[in-house]
């Protein structure tokens, strides 16, 4: 017998919310993930019902520097709505920010991606190895191009790309 204000899910509904649980245990999430996103959910579910409509889910993305449309974030909630009520519950929020996760690069992804670049294996990138790369790849850059790209990666003026600027740029929103 349920006990006052617990939710009684109905056999279907608990396998469902078992296979959430367990697609969520493949994605891996640190604890600090999990408390992060758990933090998150609460301070956007601005009405305490447990769920987040699609412009709460925005308001999420946003914050974590993400611009998505109307039809991008309606897209995600259809995704992941698995009870199809129009709204995300914790366990789908969850599983929406793996799949956003799971998107983002890891710094191993980068450095592999650097070391194409950095043909020297200097531990820097510059104009001449990024615009042999690019035309290997069937990508032709102008001289104008070239500077103009060195100009937004290169953060400490130094006419050549590092790691770390390698990775800011390859990672910006």
């Amino acid at each position: 017998m349920a006990k006052t204000g617990e939710v009684v899910l109905s056999a279907t509904e608990r396998m469902l919310v078992e296979k959430q649980k367990n697609e969520i245990r493949r994605m891996r999430m640190s604890p600090d993930q999990l408390e992060m996103f758990r933090d998150t959910f609460v301070i956007f579910d601005k009405d305490g019902d447990g769920t987040i409509d699609s412009k709460e889910l925005s308001t999420v993305l946003k914050s974590m520097g993400y611009n998505p449309t109307k039809e991008e974030i309606q897209d995600m909630v259809d995704q992941v709505d698995s009870d199809g009520s129009g709204s995300i519950e914790f366990l789908e929020f969850l599983l929406l920010m793996g799949r956003i996760l799971k998107d983002v690069p890891t710094d191993a992804d980068l450095r592999d991606v650097f070391t194409v670049f950095d043909k020297d294996r200097s531990g820097f990138a510059s104009s001449s190895e990024i615009k042999t790369v690019m035309a290997n790849l069937g990508v032709q850059f102008s001289d104008e191009e070239m500077q103009e790209m060195m100009i937004e990666a290169d953060v400490n003026g130094d006419n050549q790309v590092d790691f770390s600027e390698f990775k800011a740029m390859m990672t910006a929103k």
